[in-house]
Formats: C-alpha cells, sequence, structure tokens
C-alpha cells in the first residue's frame, strides 16, 4: 500500500468513526497530493512525501502561532488538532539531546571552529537531520555549539 492509499484509507476509517479532526488533516494530506500530482510529480519519493508532510505542519504551526498572539484558541485548536493527524505520518522526531550528541559529531567531522563555519555545518546537518528534526532547532543548536567553541 503506497502512501497515497494508506491516506485514502485512513480517511475513509476517519469519516466512518466520524473524528473530524482526523478527517480535516487527512483531506489536507490528501490535498496536498493531489497539488504536487497536478503539477506534474506523476510519483512521490519517500523524502518528498516528508518535506510535504513537514510543510503541512509547519504550516499549522505558524497559524497556531498567530492565534495564540491574537488570544483565540478557538481557532488554534483545530490547527492542534490537525497537526497531531499528520505528524503521525511523520517519522519520529529526534529530541534536543540527540541532535546535539549528532550536531557535535557533525562539527567535528566537518573541521567546524566558529560561527563562520555554519554553512558548511548545516548542509551536513540538514541531510542527515532530514525528517528526523525541525530546521529552526538544529539551526539555533549549531549557533549555540559554533559559538561555545
Amino acid at each position: 500500500m503506497n502512501f497515497e492509499e494508506r491516506i485514502n484509507a485512513e480517511l475513509k476509517t476517519a469519516m466512518l468513526a466520524k473524528d473530524e479532526a482526523s478527517v480535516r488533516g487527512l483531506r489536507a494530506i490528501k490535498q496536498s497530493i493531489l497539488m504536487a500530482k497536478t503539477s506534474g510529480a506523476a510519483t512521490m519519493s519517500a523524502e518528498d512525501e516528508i518535506k510535504m508532510l513537514q510543510k503541512l505542519v509547519k504550516q499549522r504551526k505558524e497559524s497556531v502561532e498567530i492565534y495564540q498572539q491574537q488570544n483565540r484558541p478557538d481557532l488554534a485548536k483545530p490547527e492542534l488538532e490537525e497537526i497531531s493527524v499528520i505528524e503521525k505520518f511523520l517519522p519520529k522526531q529526534m529530541d534536543e539531546a540527540e541532535i546535539r550528541s549528532e550536531l557535535k559529531r557533525i562539527i567535528a567531522e566537518a573541521g567546524a571552529s566558529s560561527p563562520q563555519d555554519m554553512g558548511k555545518v548545516m548542509g551536513a546537518a540538514s541531510k542527515f537531520f532530514a525528517g528526523k528534526a525541525d530546521n529552526k532547532i538544529v539551526s539555533g543548536l549549531v549557533k549555540e555549539l559554533l559559538a561555545g567553541n
């Protein structure tokens, strides 16, 4: 069962269970798949699927941030529900301690010693952490580790 078939099966199950949050999240994923298909991509690689899901989560997190700034928990709640549905299809995210230890290894391999080497480290780190960690967190930790060296 490929990714799209899995989403359709989950969507059908959620609709039968009348689980509105899951239906919204799964429909958002299905819409992104359809948009990718219409843009010319006949098939999506696993990396493309992860990038698409990360983009959906990022959009919703940004919306939640705005809603919370505007003191609108009623609008933030559905976005948070959709995030939890979409994240089920993403690989397990690494915690900060795991990211930090891997970054130390990447920094040592790259021979980086100052904040000027950030580009070199981020290039290797973004490939290594693709789908496993938020780039914002990785970037912040790289800055911190290079400043401390």
